[in-house]
């Protein structure tokens, strides 16, 4: 018996089994290649963190090194993520932050030093214009004045701020020409990121230092005795 390749319900059985045999090879493909895309997508996400921290200009194979080399402890705080890490002797917390820039989602690393201020940043974007709202990531000039900037007041409100016009210069940073809503968007994301984590971000370094030095008297105290 011949087929009529014209007629409907061949054309309709022979797209149906097209798009049956399409849809199993993307499927296979996807969770072939699943492995690798999240192995890439963890290396940046490692890589951002050793931006914050001004550890730049790594490859694959160094990055995910210096990471296991800095980065001591992942935590999760009120359901913010947080990096504890060591660099050069120096306590330093990482916290990842997250917002809304002018065309999509943004979000960041922010890198705070024992006494309250900004050891480093790094910035990401979905959707910013080119040389405009995406400055806040390809700028690394721009991300760098925003280290050693203080981030609270002594009672613990966020100061740290993206202006037009820089007023304070301690805890100020000038917004990115041109993306002023962008801007307005990495400011928020800091605001709301960072209310609530200074008796932590602060907190956990001195205890860590102090209980440091204690260790450090007790081990001299013992010596003395012997």
């Amino acid at each position: 018996m011949k087929l009529n390749t014209n007629s409907n319900s061949y054309i309709i059985i022979y797209s149906a089994i097209l798009v049956i045999i399409v849809a199993f090879l993307l499927a296979f493909v996807y969770q072939a290649l699943k492995p690798m895309q999240d192995a890439n997508v963890a290396l940046d996400v490692k890589k951002q963190i050793l931006y914050s921290l001004n550890i730049r200009d790594l490859d694959g194979a160094e990055a995910e090194a210096k990471y296991a080399e800095v980065v001591k402890e992942e935590k999760d705080v009120d359901g913010q993520k947080i990096y504890e890490c060591e660099i050069d002797g120096k306590e330093i917390v990482v916290a990842y932050l997250k917002g809304m820039g002018l065309w999509g989602g943004i979000s960041g690393y922010l890198a705070i030093d024992k006494e309250g201020k900004v050891y480093g940043v790094y910035f990401n974007h979905e959707s910013e214009t080119a040389g405009l709202g995406a400055e806040i990531k390809d700028s690394q000039a721009w991300q760098e004045k925003f280290i050693g900037k203080q981030i609270w007041d002594e009672n613990g409100n966020v100061i740290l701020s993206v202006v037009k016009k820089v007023e304070a210069p301690e805890s100020q940073v000038d917004c990115v020409t041109g993306a002023t809503l962008t801007s307005n968007g990495v400011d928020a994301m800091i605001k709301d990121g960072m209310k609530n984590m200074k008796n932590f971000a602060i907190g956990q370094q001195t205890e860590s230092i102090t209980t440091a030095g204690s260790d450090t008297t007790s081990v001299n105290l013992k010596a003395e005795e012997e």
